[in-house]
Order: structure tokens, then sequence, then C-alpha cells
């Protein structure tokens, strides 16, 4: 049994308190094999959620990433964040449940001593080095590994199917998941004590001035931003544009994401590359947070089909940036549309209703409006969802919750 470590009773007081939280996340250099980047990167939910942490001068957060490969890091990412590389063999991982991550998790917060403990994500170590780490915790729920594996058909013993298993496995045993939409609260509340709905935060360089985009537009610019891949359905939008050029309709599309060596992904550049002659399709490849912003500022709207999303960051990114949205009404993306009136959405499948409004747009073209872009700062600014965290935080906290160590 692993119980708090201070009296419940300082965080229902009304004086000022500082926080100590061990923020377990991926380092994107080990999940990339980039071992030779100088600073970790983290995926774009904790680094916003990050962003806002620092803003809060009352909290001290610890982030902890586990690696196969020693790297050279900074002691702190900001005042009041430190980071700590914790190197784990091989054997360590998911062969044997994490369990490396696990204990390394756990060595070095018996010296940090934390608050509460938050889990990133159930994909990977992060969820299940929380519920195990000794100390009150809580997890935040990327992607829905579960519900993935249902829809995807994962295979025995691959690493979707062990997703799977392991999330079943953390959900019920730490103090809370938060949760970035109602479709992801709708399938992780049967599995938890309790659930909050509590978005994903957008970071602050997005929330930047806009520049005003002059109309009409001579080339209307489409993007498509995410992993090519079956479930983002990359090819089939393609294929639809193709469809739409042959009516002759002027646009451009840029493709950005990263794209692997699988089927689906050479079958996508197959087809990309047939159409490059024409100049209007291009595959950018991966971008940084300045170059994917520019690249919005210079485009008109976003097209994300997916055929799953939790929560769908880039919607509401692009939003921000002033773009015009097509996507599928699906999971996180309904959420975040809500109120939007330059949101067009369709089923998954509804590519001919999809293929319909692209044309009527094509030939007049509409970008958001400043009123959508303030309500994705309403919404979605780290410093909101970052002082939303806290709350829940001492509301874990207070309520003396005690942890079972299977």
């Amino acid at each position: 049994m692993a119980r708090l470590r201070r009296s419940p009773a300082r965080y229902l007081r009304s004086e000022t308190i500082m926080l100590k939280i061990a923020f377990l996340a991926t380092d994107n250099r080990e999940n990339e094999h980039t071992y030779s980047a100088p600073s970790p990167y983290f995926g774009t939910a904790p680094s916003a959620l990050l962003e806002g942490f620092s803003n809060l001068p009352d909290l001290e957060v610890h982030v902890l990433s586990c690696t196969k490969q020693p790297m050279s890091s900074p002691a702190k990412l900001s005042n009041n964040i430190w980071f700590h590389s914790l190197l784990v063999p091989k054997i360590g991982w998911l062969r044997t449940g994490y369990s490396g991550c696990i204990f390394a998790v756990r060595k070095k917060l018996r010296e940090i001593h934390p608050d509460i403990v938050h889990g990133q994500g159930t994909e990977r170590d992060c969820g299940i080095s929380a519920v195990f780490s000794g100390y009150p915790n809580v997890i935040t729920i990327h992607g829905n590994m579960a519900e993935l594996a249902r829809i995807f058909h994962a295979h025995f013993g691959g690493f979707h199917w062990w997703a799977a298993k392991l999330e079943n496995f953390t959900l019920p045993r730490t103090s809370g998941v938060f949760c970035n939409s109602d479709y992801t609260q709708s399938l992780a509340s049967s599995r938890s004590i309790k659930t909050w709905l509590v978005p994903n935060p957008i970071r602050d360089s997005f929330f930047t001035p806009l520049l005003p985009r002059s109309l009409p537009f001579e080339m209307p610019i489409l993007l498509v931003v995410g992993v090519i891949s079956p479930r983002k359905q990359q090819l089939e939008i393609l294929q639809l544009l193709i469809q739409l050029r042959q009516q002759n309709t002027r646009f451009q599309v840029k493709f950005i994401g990263l794209c692997g060596g699988d089927p689906y992904g050479k079958a996508f550049l197959n087809l990309l590359h047939s159409q490059e002659m024409g100049g209007w399709a291009s595959w950018l490849g991966v971008l940084d947070e300045p170059a994917l912003i520019q690249c919005m500022d210079s485009a008109h709207a976003l097209l994300h089909f997916p055929q799953e999303e939790a929560f769908g960051l880039v919607v509401a990114e692009s939003l921000a940036r002033g773009l015009k949205l097509f996507a599928s009404n699906v999971g996180g993306i309904r959420d975040i549309t809500s109120g939007v009136p330059e949101a067009d959405l369709f089923g998954p499948e509804d590519w001919e209703g999809l293929h319909h409004s692209l044309l009527n747009w094509i030939q007049k073209p509409i970008t958001s409006s400043q009123q959508t872009q303030g309500l994705m700062s309403a919404r979605y600014h780290s410093k909101v969802i970052a002082q939303r965290h806290l709350q829940i935080y001492q509301t874990v906290l207070s309520q003396k919750v005690t942890h079972n160590l299977v």
C-alpha cells in the first residue's frame, strides 16, 4: 500500500502552497531514435501543457523519460521544470511489461518525493509507471489504445495488442483519468475510478497575431497534417483530390507528417509522385513548430479525415491560425468544432459529401473568423488547461486516496 507522503489537509487550506509534480512523458528522441539531439522533445499535447505549467509560479515539475541509450540532456527545461532521463536496458521495456521503466521511475521518485505523479499516455511505459510509482497518480489518455486495437484488428502479440492490454490494466488502478474529449471519456469511464473531461492544450505560438489573408484567393491551398496511415486516410484523400482536379478546379494540397515504409505509405507516395509534375500536390515530411505555423499561415484550409480521433489537436491549431476546416465527424473533432461555423463535418466514409463541399469552397473560399480564433484561445490556451490540471491535482490529494500496488 502506498499512502500520501504529506498531510492531505494542506491541499484544503486557502494559503498558497508549492505543489511538486512528477510528469512521466515519452522523450521522442527515444521514440524516433534521434539520440544525438541535444534536448528532449515531446508530443504536442504534453509540450503545450508544460508551457502552461511554466507560467504557474507555485508549481515544481519534474519530467521523467525513459531511454534505451544514454543522451545528453539539460537539467532544466524552464525555471520551474526539471528533466530526468532514465536509462533502461532493452530487456526492461515492452517484452517485460516495462518492468525496467517502472523500477527506474520508482528509484528516481524516491529522490524527488513528488506530491503526485502524472503519466502521459497509455501507449507505452508512462501510464503503467505512474500506477506503480508508489505515489498518488493520475493518467492522461492521448490515444485510445484498446479501441484502436479493436477497430483495426491488432494482431495477437503485436505492439498495439499489448498497448490495449496495458491500457485495460492501468486505468482501473489510477486515481483518475484525464480524458481529452467526450469520446475518450465514454471509452474510459467504465474502466476507471474517476474521469475528468480536460481537452488537450494548444501550444502558445499558435496564438501569435495573424496577418490578414486577402480575398479572393488566386490559388486556394489545402493542408493535410498527420502521420500517413490508414487511420488518417491520406491515400483516399489524395484520390478524392485527383478527382477534383479532373473537374478543372484549381488548388494546391500539401501533405505534412511522417510517412513510413509500410505498404500504405508506399502506395501514398507512388500516387503522389504521379501527380507532382502538375505542381499541385506535395509532401513536406515532418515540420517543426515554426515551419508548421508558417505553412498554416500561407494556407487556407485544413482537410482532416481520420476514421478515429481521440482529440485532434491539429484541428484546434488550424482554427486558431484562421483556416477553414473540412473534417470527419468523429471523436474529439466534434468537441473542438462545437459552435464553429467554419467547420464542415462529414461521416468518415462520406466521400461524396466531402467532394461536394470542397468543390463549392474552392469556387468561393472563406477562412475562419476572429471569433473562432478567440474561441480556440478561451478553450485550449495552455494557461487555461494547466490551471485546470492544478485544480484536479489538489482535489485528488485532498481525498486521501490510497493506492494498491499489485
